[in-house]
């Protein structure tokens, strides 16, 4: 049955997250896809090189996802933890590597019983597979549960409800023994007792001789200036990645506070990324990354300090304590190989030094240790990579930093800022002044080593072998940058911009600073201007206004890291890098550089996309303008719901999904913070009683990859309303009466196909394919049409950012004419729009190619509102990537949902 969804995400009950005891008897479900032959050598190839031969080993060792099957397992996980003590769930283990030969033992392992399994219970859709292959198969989308066995009704009805696949495969026994038959020959193909399995393995001793890494080192000088800047703004690791970013859907959930996308102008050059614990508060955690593979192929140990160097500096931007900060460790190497196990051992062992020293932990990670092919008689072998993730909790995600000039200033800063207090400070500014940008480092980045670096890669190509330097950045002292750490972002508050130093060094960072500021800069070089803008030594770019950081400042005078004046921002759109005596070194533009930093991501989306948005969206660059404005003659915090809200009655509101849909929740949050009482109502609910929806004032269809977002995906939702007589009518009769009916992307898809069911509909497009033919996911500005309708009553030509997420989006008419027949029918809701408020149609500010920039459509009389764009996911000011000045706590999409309460008195 459809159940109440509160309006947020809350703490998980500590019963929820300490396992229950099990005992005999207790049923053993997996749950989630079919065996295949997937992944099978997963395990068993995971330490030796492919392409050695056994093609059909690398064909098994490739995994493949199933993203909506995922989704429905976590349906079913969510509505079980859902109700509470109550759970029916005892123990839940993921099936990944090894199969269910791991998922299975480790859970009946964790809570110290035996099991029986009959492999030939586990849902297959190979009836071929072999004992051996049903049970270490790697198929995702699986998970393996213990549940008792009155508690099992409950757990079918919800998988039914979810149409989740599921099976109960065995169960639990006193005697600690592991019994695993075949059910079809009836005999057992593993029965061991479970102390040999978990028992104490033999410890492997492995040997390797101690050799020196040749490195060739690498001579900058004579290097041009402009030259350098080219080609390290051309290199894929520096370069904007803006054609990966946008296929990715991050605005879902509704608990994104930050994403890449950074500024009005919506640049990918985010440090972290941050999302928020539930739909009410402001706690949250930070994510980020750092790896420095190409360190490793002279120096691994280097390498991996300062991969762990970059992920905390990326963390860095959140206001994140180091001591509640842990990482997550992937490593990748070419075990065998000559060298590689030694290179290995080392990295592992400066990580494991480095990381002690810093106070962290790091509880996870995997490994990769095939990291080697041969091909035509060719071996590649890829140096040891580390990648790191970092994570930390925070209290409040607001103070997140980002790398646009003046976005995070605040004034005064916070009281406890002693210094400001004391007088030290200039006041604050009664005129903006501009800019000034410092390097902070520890001493030791001083060096401004070159090994390794973005530069090295570019210029030193052509010796045989390559120079990559002899002498690369490494962390040279672990408490300084344990103290650099603590201390840089003491003063966070008085900061307008940050962002750390990584590949290409200072010079990049502080170029994206300044596009995803669109100004420009003055850039101060000192003695040696290659070695001081490319090193990619460890330090952060911070930005003040009205404030000069400089050792006086400093809490404690001896504090073992520095900080440089290195940049001032201009008025205009002019780069210029000068030495200390002003004389002019180098000078370009924004937009110029920007080009050339866009270039390598514009050609690979021109090959992939379609060309012509491809060059739209790079000529774009050089706009002043910045993609995203906010106009609107209301205040976000003014809640006109309030007085209705004050009598204690919420409309009931149906929060409709179908299989694969994800948008509920936030959905769900946005019309429960109006003032509505919002239900959960999957499809099978109506398809089991359509009476069902008779009983709800409102309805919203939710967005999200219905039926795995395949093509016509909201098509074939529809179809199963329209070919269900009983349900068919269940709408017919509700669009009928006096409700309000809001559908989001693919809930906006299927009710265009429900036409015929809704009064004043006749004129609808359907949406198709975007112009990009691409799946496009952005923040773009919508304007809100001259309409009469209870959804926007008083919002007409507000100027609005708003996200998008969908690959076919663009509104198709059957004539010409269609588009104007739909305005002149009032049938027009919202438009994509440039930032002076006149429709777009050029891309990306018009996403999906819609003529005349149609995002929204109307029927009924303004009752049913359908839009492409996700105004759910942003009724919070914190949930949008770039928030207005005159924004409060909510942003200005929640007027949407209290005008629908509004509506009903």
């Amino acid at each position: 049955k459809p159940v109440m969804i509160a309006g947020g995400v809350g703490s998980i009950a500590t019963e929820l997250v300490v396992a229950d005891e099990i005992g005999a008897g207790v049923r053993l479900v997996v749950l989630g896809g079919p065996a295949m032959l997937i992944g099978l050598g997963g395990g068993a190839a995971s330490s030796v090189g492919s392409g050695e031969g056994d093609a059909e080993l690398d064909f098994a060792s490739v995994q493949r996802d199933n993203a909506e099957l995922q989704r429905r397992c976590q349906e079913v996980i969510d509505r079980c933890t859902a109700l509470g003590i109550a759970n029916p769930i005892r123990l839940i283990h993921d099936v990944g590597a090894g199969g269910l030969a791991n998922a299975l033992p480790e859970l009946l392992h964790e809570a110290g019983v035996g099991g029986r399994i009959d492999l030939r219970a586990v849902p297959s859709a190979d009836r071929s597979l072999s004992p051996m292959e049903i049970w270490c198969n790697e198929a995702q989308e699986r998970y393996a549960l213990a549940i008792a066995g009155a508690d099992l009704p409950t757990f079918e009805a919800f998988c039914r409800r979810e149409r989740c696949p599921y099976a109960v495969v065995g169960e639990a026994t006193a005697a600690r023994r592991l019994v695993v038959t075949d059910g079809e020959r009836g005999e057992a193909v593993v029965d061991m007792p479970m102390a040999a399995l978990f028992g104490d393995p033999p410890k492997q001793l492995r040997r390797f001789r101690r050799a020196t890494r040749p490195a060739q080192p690498f001579d900058h000088r004579g290097i041009d200036l402009g030259e350098a800047i080219e080609r390290v703004l051309r290199f894929p690791a520096v370069g904007s990645k803006k054609f990966l970013v946008t296929i990715g859907d991050r605005s879902i959930s509704g608990l994104v506070a930050r994403d890449q996308m950074v500024g009005p102008r919506q640049v990918p050059v985010a440090d972290c990324a941050v999302t928020l614990a539930d739909f009410d508060g402001y706690r949250g955690e930070a994510m980020a990354m750092g790896e420095r593979a190409p360190l490793a192929v002279s120096h691994p140990a280097a390498a991996a300090r300062m991969a762990v160097a970059e992920a905390l500096t990326n963390l860095l931007a959140a206001p994140a304590a180091l001591s509640r900060t842990v990482l997550s460790a992937n490593w990748m190497a070419a075990a065998g190989h000559e060298g590689e196990d030694e290179a290995l051992f080392d990295a592992v062992g400066a990580v494991s030094s480095l990381c002690s020293a810093l106070g962290i932990a790091i509880p996870v990670g995997k490994d990769s240790l095939s990291m080697r092919t041969t091909w035509q008689g060719r071996s590649v072998v890829s140096p040891v990579t580390l990648n790191v993730s970092a994570f930390a909790p925070l209290a409040d995600v607001r103070p997140t930093l980002t790398p646009e000039m003046g976005a995070n200033v605040r004034w005064p800063p916070s009281s406890s800022n002693a210094e400001f207090e004391a007088g030290k400070f200039a006041a604050p500014p009664s005129e903006p002044i501009p800019t000034e940008l410092y390097l902070i480092a520890p001493n030791f980045s001083a060096q401004h080593r070159l090994g390794g670096s973005v530069l090295a890669q570019c210029f030193g190509q052509s010796a045989s072998p390559p120079a990559l330097g002899d002498n690369p950045p490494d962390v040279d002292d672990a408490q300084a940058l344990k103290t650099f750490l603590e201390e840089a972002g003491y003063r966070r508050d008085d900061y307008t911009c940050y962002h750390d130093c990584s590949d290409g060094g200072l010079l990049v960072a502080l170029l994206e600073i300044a596009f995803a500021t669109g100004r420009g800069l003055t850039i101060r070089v000192w003695e040696d201007a290659i070695a001081e803008l490319f090193a990619e030594e460890v330090g952060v770019v911070v930005g003040t206004r009205g404030i000069i950081l400089d050792w006086d400042c400093l809490p404690y005078p001896d504090t073992p890291f520095h900080i440089i004046h290195v940049a001032s921002a201009r008025d205009d759109q002019r780069i210029v890098i000068e030495d200390l005596q002003g004389q002019e070194l180098y000078a370009s533009t924004r937009p110029d550089l920007e080009r050339t930093w866009a270039a390598t991501s514009h050609a690979m989306q021109r090959r992939r996309d379609d060309a012509e948005c491809a060059d739209e969206e790079h000529a774009a660059i050089a706009d002043e303008a910045p993609l995203l404005a906010y106009a609107a003659n209301y205040e976000t915090d003014d809640d006109v719901a309030a007085p209705f809200i004050a009598t204690g009655v919420r409309p009931r509101v149906a929060i409709l999904r179908e299989q694969g849909v994800n948008g509920q929740l936030e959905m769900a949050a946005a019309f429960h913070r109006a003032g509505f009482e919002a239900m959960d109502v999957h499809m099978t609910d109506l398809f089991a009683d359509a009476s069902l929806l008779g009983t709800f004032q409102a309805l919203a269809a939710c967005g999200g990859f219905s039926y795995g977002d395949v093509l016509g995906g909201g098509g074939g939702w529809a179809k199963s309303i329209l070919f269900e007589p009983r349900v068919r009518e269940a709408f017919e009769r509700f669009f009928a009466r006096d409700t309000l009916t809001l559908a989001v992307c693919n809930g906006c898809q299927m009710l265009a196909h429900l036409q015929g069911l809704l009064p004043g509909a006749s004129r609808w497009p359907r949406f198709v394919a975007n112009r990009s033919e691409r799946f496009e996911a952005r923040t773009v500005l919508v304007r809100v049409a001259q309409t009469a309708s209870p959804w926007l009553d008083d919002m007409a030509g507000a100027l609005l950012p708003t996200p998008v997420a969908h690959g076919e989006g663009r509104a198709e008419f059957d004539t010409e004419a269609g588009f104007d027949d739909l305005q002149r029918a009032g049938g027009i809701a919202l438009q994509y729009a440039e930032p002076n408020g006149a429709p777009a149609e050029r891309y990306p500010h018009n996403p999906n190619g819609a003529i005349g920039g149609l995002a929204g459509i109307l029927a009924a009389e303004g009752r049913v509102l359908a839009t492409m764009p996700h105004p759910e996911r942003v009724f919070r000011a914190v949930q949008n990537s770039w928030q207005h000045e005159r924004w409060g706590e909510d942003g200005p999409w929640l007027r949407l949902f209290r005008n629908a309460r509004v509506a009903f008195g």
